[in-house]
């Protein structure tokens, strides 16, 4: 589908906050070498008004516009919310697109780190060796991660999160801003870690956990993200 000798054509899945950080990671990529030509955004039209402009980038449309053009580009979701870009992304694969993977430059990885489709690393990371991430995984700004980790689809550590060796952070599991993980604990799948928290236990499925160190507050039904 794309000629190596073009940019990639890309859009970008979502128009908000982290949208626009995703546009920031391709600009970083293309600084010195033009390597994305990337399109706009694709937006849910009760969100975005179709032919409006986010930071110099137009709103395509919705996923129609996706649907139409689903052979000439690439896509990669930045809804930050693991649930609601799990649902984004259900739709997105019964239309048949290509996903693509973003890293910044400033992303620092070993050639030990292995990774699906639709990952996201933002700038300033550090991911050491025997890392298995997979698809649509979203790592935020300055997060480091250990030996032996493993991210499950849909994963998202957000800014500063620091993940120690032998971490299990299962499907969909959301770990917030600067929450430390010691080594070999295990976060259930589509389980919530609170910003700041220090996680000393392995975090059961659906669980909110949140302090120094943490602790369960909530506990929600088993398929709740759905």
């Amino acid at each position: 589908m794309n000629n190596l000798k073009h940019p990639l054509k890309v859009v970008i899945i979502g128009a908000g906050g982290f949208g626009r950080e995703v546009l920031d990671v391709f600009d970083a990529c293309n600084h010195a070498t033009m390597k994305y030509d990337v399109l706009g955004f694709i937006v849910e039209n009760k969100y975005y008004i179709p032919n409006s402009i986010v930071n110099d980038k137009p709103v395509l449309g919705d996923l129609n516009w996706l649907m139409d053009h689903k052979n000439e580009v690439f896509v990669v979701c930045a809804i930050g919310a693991p649930q609601h870009r799990r649902r984004i992304i259900e739709q997105i694969t019964k239309i048949r697109c290509h996903f693509c993977n973003i890293i910044h430059p400033t992303a620092v990885l070993t050639r030990w780190v292995r990774m699906g489709e639709g990952v996201i690393i933002t700038a300033g990371c550090i991911l050491t060796n025997q890392i298995q991430i997979g698809c649509h995984v979203h790592i935020n700004l300055g997060c480091t991660i250990g030996h032996n980790v493993v991210l499950e689809d849909f994963a998202t550590l957000a800014p500063g999160v620091h993940v120690s060796g032998n971490i299990l952070v299962g499907t969909g599991c959301y770990v917030g801003t600067g929450a430390n993980i010691i080594e070999k604990k295990q976060l259930g799948e589509w389980s919530i870690v609170g910003a700041g928290s220090m996680i000393v236990e392995d975090v059961p499925a659906n669980a909110t956990v949140v302090g120094v160190p943490g602790k369960v507050i909530e506990t929600r039904e088993e398929g709740w993200h759905l």
